[in-house]
């Protein structure tokens, strides 16, 4: 491929604008994405041919458990998502439109409800299990905060696979393969990843695992232990958190004019986070539930919803806390005044003297305790865990990893089938609902953290197997014997070879060589054809090497078998 034809070969010499992620100005310089909007991303030439590559790799290992590809459409109907209640829970990332017949539909940014469809449609009998199906798809998520170019987009691709199983145990023996196939993928892509158990979230299983890398700009935080290695998403992650024991005082009203927020009453009172009690209140698919965590922990809303065993679609607005009579920024902890359910984190319960809301504008309460102030009949561990906190299973200080997700595996168990109605009969004659697993990567996020985990201060360091080329081609000089040998490699080498025929200097090609990160660099001099040889460099090591020119294309091609 001649390099003046490469639409989109325009190379940026400086960062565009601002990011704290060095993968998307890279991608973004090289040429391989533009941006048409926030959150919307245009793959340039180069970066579809990085993407096929990727895309090979997941082929592979995908039909080596026996996947079959398919491909379903990113427009659904509404009902699929209205039979599963994720329509509810997922909210206005949904988008949602009419066609002109008067149908409703949405753009898909999860694909569960039609596989589960497709296979209701499909699989009737016992013997027609198990099956695993995956597709390449479009998909689209009204985000709120987009980031980080394909990082974090409205439309992205996903490679999203899906199992059917006869029963749990089988699901439970296919897990470890489809796991196994994954840490794979990662490996062959110049990926190393970390696993954590995840929160299933909208999904409604009962166990999931990510797939993430450690960056320091990520959006997910992962809790260890550096001594046993437990391992979870801070989402669901547990731990020993620390408790406030003291002699339990009087409780007492004050006064505490503005302080609607933690941040305020902490400035105001001059006291740490620890020894205020929030309330906040959750809206869930049966109703209003009021939970309480102490000021220095967050809440988990996975948590609250394992803990209530119903999906929690998120705090309430303020103008929704008005609505149901209450005070914002001033609730009081008590199903008494309410008539809600009341969900006390176990930090809480296990703290004295704390100060709480009074349910009046500007007026907290001082020095109340669970138990004897106020009370609630569930209490559990809503909270995310923190760094310092104590690991459960041996007692060491946990820490906190900033990373970002590339992957994620779900056990669905059978709340999807039973949902959709997908069901087939049992050698016995019974009727029975399949057991579903989930696996998706995203493949602008595993690009993204392609070129996070390889690169330097020059540029893009593709991994062999999935550089967009294997060689770069270019020439000094203007003689017809320069011309004429990099006109012969070009054909010898055909597709894996980039042939730079630009009008720019050489130092311009050589920066270009290393921002776009090939793997290897074929140079033809006049000075070096004195001797019947070309310059072959290594992107990776920096190692150069004469070679003659009529041993060149065995050369390149040993190197190519070498990274198979």
């Amino acid at each position: 491929m001649r390099y003046s034809q490469v639409f989109g070969n325009n190379t940026l010499r400086h960062n565009p604008g601002t990011t704290k992620s060095i993968s998307y100005t890279l991608l973004l310089r090289g040429g391989f994405l533009r941006s048409l909007g926030s959150g919307l991303f245009a793959l340039m030439p180069m970066g579809m041919r990085v993407v096929d590559k990727i895309k090979t790799i997941m082929k592979e290992e995908l039909d080596a458990l026996g996947g079959q590809e398919l491909d379903m459409p990113l427009v659904v109907p509404y009902n699929l998502w209205a039979k599963t209640g994720r329509d509810q829970l997922v909210g206005r990332e949904l988008v949602q439109f009419e066609d002109r017949s008067g149908h409703r539909l949405v753009l898909s940014s999860s694909h569960l409800e039609p596989i589960t469809q497709l296979a209701r449609l499909s699989i009737n009998s016992y013997r027609d299990l198990p099956r695993f199906l995956y597709q390449f798809k479009t998909k689209f998520r009204d985000e709120e905060k987009v980031r980080c170019g394909l990082f974090r987009a409205k439309e992205f691709t996903m490679k999203d696979a899906y199992s059917f199983h006869r029963s749990y145990t089988d699901l439970n023996n296919f897990f470890p393969k489809a796991f196994k196939a994954y840490k794979s993928i990662f490996s062959r892509c110049g990926v190393d990843v970390i696993t954590a158990e995840s929160a299933v979230g909208s999904l409604s299983g009962d166990r999931a695992y990510e797939f993430l890398m450690p960056c320091s700009w990520g959006d997910n935080i992962v809790i260890e232990c550096p001594s046993c290695g437990y391992r979870a998403n801070i989402d669901i992650a547990v731990g020993s958190k620390h408790k406030r024991s003291e002699m339990p005082l009087t409780c007492e009203e004050i006064s505490t004019p503005g302080c609607n927020t933690k941040e305020k009453l902490m400035e105001y009172l001059d006291i740490p986070a620890e020894r205020i009690a929030v309330t906040t209140l959750y809206k869930t698919l049966k109703g209003w539930v009021l939970a309480v965590c102490r000021g220095d922990y967050d809440i988990s809303t996975e948590k609250l919803s394992r803990l209530l065993e119903e999906p929690v679609i998120g705090p309430a607005t303020n103008e929704e806390v008005r609505e149901q009579g209450l005070v914002p920024g001033f609730l009081f902890p008590s199903n008494e005044i309410t008539r809600y359910r009341l969900v006390v984190d176990d930090t809480v319960a296990e703290s004295d003297n704390l100060i709480v809301g009074a349910d009046k504008p500007d007026v907290h309460l001082k020095n109340a305790n669970f138990g004897i102030d106020f009370a609630g009949e569930i209490v559990g561990d809503i909270a995310h865990i923190h760094a310092d906190d104590k690991c459960l299973q041996c007692g060491t200080a946990v820490k906190e990893i900033t990373a970002i997700e590339i992957g994620n595996i779900f056990k669905l168990g059978d709340f999807f089938s039973k949902s959709i109605g997908l069901s087939f009969t049992e050698e016995d004659g019974e009727t029975r609902w399949p057991f579903m697993g989930s696996y998706g990567i995203g493949l602008g996020r595993l690009m993204t953290a392609i070129v996070e985990a390889n690169h330097d201060e020059k540029g893009i360091i593709w991994p062999a197997k999935i550089a967009p080329y294997d060689f770069y081609l270019m020439g000094i000089g203007k003689s017809f014997r320069v011309k004429s040998v990099v006109e012969n490699l070009s054909e010898e080498l055909g597709a894996a070879c980039l042939l730079d025929d630009r009008h720019e200097s050489v130092g311009v090609k050589f920066k270009d060589y290393d921002l776009l990160g090939i793997p290897y660099r074929i140079v033809v001099s006049t000075k070096g054809l004195l001797d019947g040889n070309v310059e072959l460099f290594e992107r990776k090591t920096e190692k150069a090497w004469r070679v003659p020119v009529e041993m060149v294309g065995k050369t390149c091609r040993a190197l190519i078998n070498d990274s198979i």
